[in-house]
């Protein structure tokens, strides 16, 4: 017995996973996904393995990874000699990027919330803290 796998449309595939038509269509152009298959009508036909790479595409995107990155642990997810070591490597160094990011987060709320405290909340926009921060390019975070 012969099965076919199934077709599924651009936008039934969009609606499954969550996206836009484009953002398949991008991530096709960006090599993300494979080239579909075509019907007779020219039409993209897809089966469930696309649907499987986009949700992969989206919670990779989800915990930060950038498009460059998702490209390797694609291809990372295939190599059964090193995929496993080279993907834990990717997420840590993902991870020492996150938490760079939150320090700095961090520092500018800090900043911010002086200056927040600092201003009365009235009187000329000359005596204001915040103002005067800003133009003298003094917000240290």
């Amino acid at each position: 017995m012969n099965i076919q796998p199934a077709s599924l449309t651009i936008g039934a595939v969009a609606k499954r996973v969550g996206v836009a038509i484009d953002t398949i269509r991008y991530y096709e152009r960006e090599g993300l996904l494979p080239e579909p298959r075509r019907r007779a009508s020219g039409y993209r036909s897809y089966d469930e393995g696309a649907i499987a790479q986009l949700r992969f595409i989206r919670r990779a995107k989800d915990l930060g990874f950038t498009l460059e990155e998702i490209r390797e642990l694609l291809a990372l997810s295939a190599d059964r000699q090193r995929g496993v070591k080279a993907v834990k490597q990717r997420a840590q160094q993902r991870l020492a990027a996150i938490e760079q990011r939150i320090a700095e987060l961090q520092r500018v709320r800090d900043g911010l919330a002086q200056l927040v405290a600092s201003c009365p909340g009235h009187g000329k926009p000359e005596d204001c803290p915040i103002l005067r921060a800003l133009a003298d390019g003094e917000v240290k975070p």
